[in-house]
């Protein structure tokens, strides 16, 4: 893991850091306060109890709603349990505690938190709107599939999106995207989940093992996701929203989360469609049980819980700082081989054995970009053409690096640490992607995208810095296009945001009716009708949005394709 605060982006892949550095409780969950007297926000009843929002311009919100129990004492390390009851109204105007976590350069993560007791979620309901209303994706101005032109469907319900934040699995909130805005141009009640990170979300132990119920530890975090799913089931009808009409997505980890809740077996009729944000890297590949347990003794010991027999009350026992600080160089990422994941992500979708409901999968043209930076330049230590082969090599493999030098030579790309981002993007990211979408499409239907504004401001947490650099289309960009990234305007010009407002159209009617399309624009297209064939989304000013059948060898897949099955 990288050792200085960074943006969570970096906290995804460990190789990457690496080469940086050189080579149930009685307890009402969360801040129960009772909503200030005099204060005349919307009031909603959840199964829980009565909770007090705000209203915006957007429509209305409800922050820091408990889902879960306090994971706290004898809960650390265990399935969630449903939320207790409370009295009175419940003040739900500002975000709960982020999950346990370090400190990042990202706007609001100046400090680290060592809260556990965070496992709330964020409701954002759009404003009603007249029927003649022109937000939303109708053609023609006319209902289509019995929405009418505000996302309302006849039967008064609305979409709902949940959604997954980013982070490595180590870091970030439910918070870290605002999407009032979405919400209200699409017609979508949209939810955001914070979920248990690092070794309190994700470790496993024989101990651990032996307590859960299908003897596999290690997807509290995952879990936690469910949990709020079931939420959602049971009061999405409080919000407007239709708990029948459910769609995940999420970024980077998030995307990953979506990809592994698809083939989780436990979370069956909790969604009926999935979107994957730069999601699919190392084919949503998980930890096998045995190699997670090992992982998990090693973290025991370094606490100094090393006897067996005593090592989970020992762990239990640790402070949430204490164990925040020895998860450093771990890997801390999903669990295979139990219940919750019989057999890997990218298996159950070959397979047919993940749930078959439409899928809208896509990455970054210049994903590796920002990970690149963060290992040299962002370090003030910039990759030169002559350190270039050994970095390949010490990243990739001797053997695999020689193969990335050849085909990725420094001298083709304007810098060598674009050339090694370049690599590093195609190998994780997209030709991940692709394969995917593959796999996926025989037993579903996959729309897929690629998200090419190579002019695109660096999301916030990137911009400003004081060696200038070309990010392109990097990892998290697209982010900013859809919602308020960190709750933050973005910078984007005439031509950026006219690309904005086409990828909410594209993703709110993906939500709405499982087929991405925007007015005036082509359809994305589908896996199954254009095999290797993606939206490559662009301002008009460098072709538009158009179909792209080259993707797969423009990121030398063949490369990284053979190498996957190597």
């Amino acid at each position: 893991m990288i050792d200085t605060p960074g943006p969570r982006a970096h906290r995804t892949l460990p190789a990457l850091a690496a080469l940086a550095l050189g080579a149930a409780t009685a307890l009402v969950p969360l801040s129960a306060q009772a909503a200030p007297l005099g204060d005349r926000g919307p009031v909603v009843r959840t199964e829980s109890g009565l909770i007090r929002g705000e209203s915006t311009r957007e429509g209305q919100q409800f922050l820091g709603v408990p889902y879960a129990a306090r994971p706290v004492g004898e809960l650390r390390w265990k399935a969630p349990r449903p939320a207790p009851a409370w009295r009175g109204v419940r003040d739900a105007t500002r975000f709960a505690d982020k999950c346990v976590q370090t400190k990042s350069w990202d706007p609001g993560y100046e400090e680290p938190s060592y809260t556990e007791d965070c496992l709330a979620l964020n409701v954002y309901v759009p404003r009603k709107q007249p029927a003649g209303s022109k937000n939303g994706v109708q053609k023609n101005g006319v209902q289509k599939n019995g929405v009418r032109k505000n996302g309302m469907p006849r039967n008064g319900k609305l979409p709902v999106m949940v959604w997954f934040h980013g982070g490595g699995l180590t870091a970030g909130a439910g918070q870290d995207i605002v999407p009032d805005e979405f919400a209200n141009s699409t017609g979508t009640v949209v939810v955001s989940v914070n979920y248990r990170l690092g070794a309190l979300g994700f470790l496993a132990t024989p101990g651990l093992d032996a307590e859960a119920k299908d003897r596999t530890s290690g997807n509290f975090g995952l879990q936690d996701q469910q949990q709020a799913l079931r939420w959602v089931r049971a009061n999405a009808r409080h919000f407007g929203g239709d708990a029948a009409r459910v769609t995940l997505a999420g970024e980077s980890a998030g995307g990953l989360s979506v990809c592994t809740q698809l083939a989780s077996p436990t979370a069956r009729g909790l969604f009926r469609a999935g979107i994957i944000q730069s999601g699919a890297y190392n084919d949503c590949a998980a930890r096998p049980k045995k190699t997670a347990a090992e992982q998990g003794t090693a973290f025991a010991a370094k606490l100094g819980c090393k006897d067996a027999g005593t090592a989970l009350a020992c762990l239990r026992g640790k402070s949430s700082k204490e164990i925040l600080e020895a998860q450093n160089g771990f890997s801390w990422s999903p669990v295979v081989g139990g219940s919750f994941l019989p057999v890997q992500p990218f298996a159950a979708f070959k397979e047919g054995k993940a749930a078959r409901v439409p899928v809208l999968n896509g990455a970054n043209k210049d994903e590796g970009r920002l990970f690149a930076f963060s290992a040299f330049e962002g370090r003030g230590r910039p990759l030169t053409t002559e350190a270039y082969p050994a970095a390949v090599r010490a990243y990739f493999g001797p053997a695999l690096g020689e193969k990335v030098a050849a085909r990725y030579p420094a001298s083709a790309h304007r810098s060598p640490t674009i050339a090694l981002g370049t690599a590093i993007g195609d190998q994780l990211f997209a030709c991940s992607a692709l394969r995917l979408n593959r796999a996926a499409a025989t037993h579903t239907t996959v729309h897929t995208y690629e998200f090419a504004d190579r002019t695109s401001p660096p999301f916030a947490s990137m911009r400003n810095q004081p060696v200038p650099f070309d990010f392109g289309a990097t990892h998290v960009n697209e982010v900013q296009y859809l919602f308020k990234h960190f709750g933050l305007d973005t910078p984007l010009n005439a031509a950026q945001r006219k690309l904005s407002r086409q990828m909410v159209e594209y993703w709110g009617s993906f939500i709405r009716d499982g087929r991405p399309e925007a007015a005036g624009q082509p359809d994305m297209p589908t896996q199954n009708r254009t095999p290797g064939t993606v939206l490559s989304l662009k301002t008009d000013s460098a072709g538009g949005n158009t179909f792209d059948s080259k993707v797969g060898s423009d990121h030398l897949c063949d490369l990284w394709d053979a190498a996957a099955t190597a």
